[in-house]
């Protein structure tokens, strides 16, 4: 029986959206995904946007002389586990490492932006995750800031959805039209009506009053979905992602903080797979 349930499991795949850009989106979908493979869980990362920021910050470089696949060839076939040769590992160096992988993004995957009014083509990353990443706790599906067809892609194919915001008034009008659009239109648009906003995550907080003025806003807006700390602004923060590093150096040590209680107020607000 616990071989059956093992062969039955499914990854809980959460798409990080936000409407707007800028707003630490793709922070912390990698740093989440950092503090939750060292409490042991296997975590997929999934590069939807074509900036391949996500790709960059875990290590990964493209080479157009090995012709690597990206995601965007995965969402092109069109079959059920066309990711499988995608996925690959991520290039830091830490214990944990070895448990996150990733199904990195080029430029190329704007490409599929064509595909938008092809029928049924908003199920080609589910179809693509189709048992590829049963052997994974969570997929964090990291989203191009739009409502567009590449974020409907991911959210079709996700169980739950993380708003990702700054503590100001573009990003927030953008967390609750990303937050309308789940809960008004993904259920009959992209038939999946048990899609869930599990959390709102305040990013890049700076240390001024009106800041914090706006991070009581949108405590205010999404009560209880706000998951707690907030995540301050860092310049070594900023300087680990652009140099693809994990967060093991003494002077990421309050982000690095920060990302592992947002780890468990993610583990309790996601359900297990």
């Amino acid at each position: 029986m616990a071989q059956q349930q093992e062969e039955d499991k499914v990854a809980r795949r959460v798409a990080m959206v936000n409407n707007k850009g800028g707003v630490g989106k793709t922070t912390t979908t990698v740093r989440l995904a950092e503090a939750l493979a060292k409490e042991g869980k296997r975590v997929l990362v999934v590069d939807m946007d074509p900036q391949g920021n996500a790709s960059s910050f875990l290590g990964w470089t493209w080479d157009p002389e090995q012709k690597q696949p990206t995601i965007s060839e995965a969402v092109q076939a069109a079959t059920e586990g066309a990711a499988r040769s995608v996925i690959q590992p991520i290039a830091w160096d830490a214990p944990y490492a070895e448990r996150i992988a990733l199904a990195p993004a080029t430029l190329d995957l704007e490409t599929r932006m064509s595909e938008a009014g092809v029928s049924g083509a908003w199920r080609r990353l589910d179809m693509a995750l189709e048992g590829v990443d049963d052997h994974f706790d969570f997929t964090l599906i990291d989203c191009q800031p739009s409502v567009f067809h590449l974020t409907q892609l991911a959210l079709a194919a996700a169980h739950d959805a993380v708003i990702v915001t700054e503590a100001d008034i573009y990003s927030i009008e953008a967390a609750k039209r990303m937050h309308a659009f789940i809960t008004q239109r993904a259920p009959k648009d992209l038939a999946n009506p048990t899609l869930s906003v599990r959390g709102v995550v305040v990013s890049a907080l700076k240390s001024t009053s009106l800041q914090a003025e706006q991070r009581d806003s949108i405590r205010a807006i999404f009560d209880d979905l706000v998951w707690e700390p907030s995540v301050k602004l860092r310049t070594t923060l900023a300087e680990a992602n652009t140099d693809a590093l994990p967060l093991t150096d003494a002077r990421t040590a309050d982000s690095r903080a920060t990302y592992e209680l947002l780890a468990q107020a993610f583990l309790k607000a996601v359900p297990a797979p």
